[in-house]
């Protein structure tokens, strides 16, 4: 199993979360972060006065699937996040030891 978190920017959840269903990928957890690379921040007006944002509000989509499965989702989030632009995002991809579902108990894929 592998855990792939992608970050991405804000506007592209719903077309990513459409990508990953309609690739059969049921399940995944969005969370907000910030954080800045090459794009290095942007430059704000606020009254009349200029400053930089250095850390960009980006989201965090982290799904679990099988081995097998993770050149699908790779192609479904990069299709779905990528505007061309500096700033697009990353994707991750980590090994899972384990899986426990809580409810029932079941472990690994059957917990998938």
């Amino acid at each position: 199993m592998k855990k792939v978190a992608a970050i991405i920017r804000p506007f592209k959840l719903e077309d990513v979360k459409l990508a990953l269903v309609n690739a059969g990928i049921v399940g995944m957890t969005v969370t907000e972060v910030r954080g800045f690379g090459r794009q290095k921040g942007q430059v704000e007006r606020y009254r009349g006065s200029e400053f930089t944002v250095e850390f960009l509000q980006k989201l965090k989509v982290e799904v679990v699937v099988a081995d097998e499965k993770v050149e699908l989702v790779l192609q479904a989030i990069g299709e779905a996040a990528k505007t061309g632009e500096i700033g697009d995002g990353k994707i991750f991809i980590s090994p899972v030891e384990s899986v426990v579902r809580i409810r029932t108990g079941e472990v690994n894929d059957q917990a998938l």
